[in-house]
């Protein structure tokens, strides 16, 4: 009887899958490390100086200074979450990458987790292109900035994992195109990154708090880069930490399920 939440068998070989993204990354390095680089530019320009022109402080914070970690934060949502949907559906379906992996000893769920392992370790490696250039503007607290490389991880692990659960039960990429607009975008804009959580009807903020995985990285990012570190930390982790170990489980058994026809 197939149970959604029962735990995969994964093996050490899922690092093997990690690897094969990782050296095929490398291989069009270029083309890869110049979009965060720019990016991470393009919003401190037009949102962070721009806008901040107008929005000088919020809570006492420089608008530049509170923006900063909620950028970061949707940097590691969007490159999980695309890398296990539109990069993850591709190899599988296009490239049939994923028949030539499961043809070796390599299991499904290990394929799958390498999968996820990667879209983790993506977001890591935006993270950590994206930093410098924060530090070099000013909008980050340094050494306390550098958590957020391991926190990018964790983060990247729970968006990847939901990402999987839409692969899994897209019928083409183009259907891809719901969650992107209907989750990924509204949580980019009402997670407390571009303006205080507070300033949402109460509904509203309870609704960010439970649904928006974002709210909480953004929150804990915040944290680590202003740094302005609570006991509230503990919470915010608890939770992604619950909703990570969900969705990828949930994400591995639905590929699964997908992929044994």
């Amino acid at each position: 009887m197939f149970r959604f939440w029962s735990v995969p068998p994964i093996t050490r070989r899922a690092w093997k899958v990690w690897h094969r993204n990782l050296v095929v990354f490398f291989r069009t390095w270029k083309v890869n490390f110049f979009p965060p680089l720019i990016e991470a530019f393009l919003y401190l320009f037009a949102i962070g100086m721009g806008i901040g022109s107008y929005v000088k402080e919020i809570d006492g914070i420089p608008y530049i200074n509170f923006i900063a970690p909620a950028i970061l934060a949707i940097s590691v949502m969007n490159t999980a979450f695309f890398e296990c949907t539109y990069g993850s559906y591709v190899r599988m379906y296009y490239q049939k990458s994923f028949d030539a992996m499961i043809a070796t000893p390599l299991s499904i769920e290990d394929v799958i987790a390498g999968e996820i392992l990667w879209g983790a370790t993506r977001s890591v490696l935006y993270v950590i292109i994206m930093l410098p250039v924060f530090a070099a503007f000013g909008v980050i607290s340094v050494p306390t900035s550098l958590l957020a490389i391991p926190l990018a991880f964790l983060g990247g692990l729970m968006f990847a994992g939901i990402a999987m659960c839409f692969t899994a039960i897209t019928p083409s990429i183009d259907t891809l195109n719901y969650p992107s607009f209907l989750f990924i975008t509204p949580m980019a804009l009402f997670s407390g990154t571009f303006f205080p959580l507070t300033l949402l009807p109460t509904l509203f903020q309870y609704i960010a708090l439970v649904l928006f995985p974002l709210t909480h990285l953004v929150i804990i990012m915040r944290m680590l880069t202003l740094p302005d570190l609570t006991g509230m930390v503990l919470l915010n982790l608890g939770y992604m930490i619950l909703v990570t170990a969900i969705f990828c489980i949930v994400g591995i058994n639905l590929m699964r399920r997908r992929l044994i026809v």
